[in-house]
């Protein structure tokens, strides 16, 4: 009994924490499928709550997925190189850029907003376009694929494993793609979870830089809390669990595959 007993302690505490966090959002969910929600259930079950939120805001689901799919594409172009870099290159000159990168996590999003719209806001094309916030979310989560690349190569000899390459004959490119991708894929899927996440629920940031033909879901999901009945703000919830946990799941499932191909000898 006595050594069950921090482990029914941790299982206590996390249970409670799980119950504190998930029976806000569940009550929100019902909330709207909820006819009448200061009646409560009593008052019976609808969909047309979600179907109303489905034509007022869809766009602003599918845009969001968008934008973070981009984002992620973009931090994977520039993070594993750039993680790759840091690694086998160690200098002052990366030290003092790693630093650099991890300023916009230390400064509110507003102000890094701010900052774009003055240095990239006479680009009207530019500023209009959904691709802005996209800049911004890259701003944003870049340091968390860079980081997450960065300790994976790390904790493998990758430059022994390019030296052998080079050897064989590999050209530099085919180095790369064939050895320090593979060996950083855990790393990799981690970001990529990282960022997708990040970018989907962003907000104080996306609210600076969007406009009213780019909002993203989580501005829609404030303006529908500002302007419309709790029910229809509520049903926005409940749908945004709807389209982005299986993408979350997916991706979780990725992840887990690659772990169990790192394992398998």
């Amino acid at each position: 009994m006595r050594h069950r007993l921090p482990f029914l302690l941790a299982l206590s505490l996390t249970l409670l924490t799980a119950t504190f966090l998930v029976v806000p959002a569940l009550m929100s969910m019902l909330a709207g499928v909820t006819r009448v929600y200061a009646r409560g259930v009593s008052s019976g079950l609808t969909t047309e709550w979600i179907i109303e939120v489905w034509r007022l805001y869809s766009d602003t689901i599918w845009r969001s997925i968008l934008i973070a799919l981009l984002t992620l594409l973009v931090t994977l172009l520039i993070g594993v190189p750039t993680a790759y870099s840091f690694v086998v290159y160690p200098s002052r000159f990366t030290r003092i850029l790693d630093e650099i990168m991890t300023l916009p996590l230390a400064v509110p999003g507003l102000a890094v907003a701010l900052a774009m719209l003055q240095l990239y806001g006479g680009f009207m094309e530019f500023r209009r376009s959904s691709m802005f916030i996209v800049a911004g979310h890259v701003v944003f989560t870049l340091p968390f694929m860079v980081r997450a690349v960065a300790a994976t190569l790390s904790a493998v000899d990758i430059r022994t494993l390019e030296e052998g390459a080079g050897s064989l004959g590999a050209r530099p490119l085919r180095r790369f793609i064939d050895i320090v991708v593979p060996a950083a894929m855990p790393g990799i899927l981690a970001g990529a979870l990282m960022v997708v996440t990040l970018s989907i629920g962003e907000f104080n940031l996306t609210w600076m830089l969007h406009t009213p033909l780019t909002k993203t879901l989580p501005v829609g999901l404030a303006d529908s809390y500002a302007s419309m009945r709790l029910e229809i703000a509520s049903a926005y919830t409940l749908v945004f669990f709807i389209m982005i946990m299986p993408l979350l799941i997916a991706m979780q499932i990725a992840a887990r595959a690659n772990a169990g191909k790192e394992a398998t000898p």
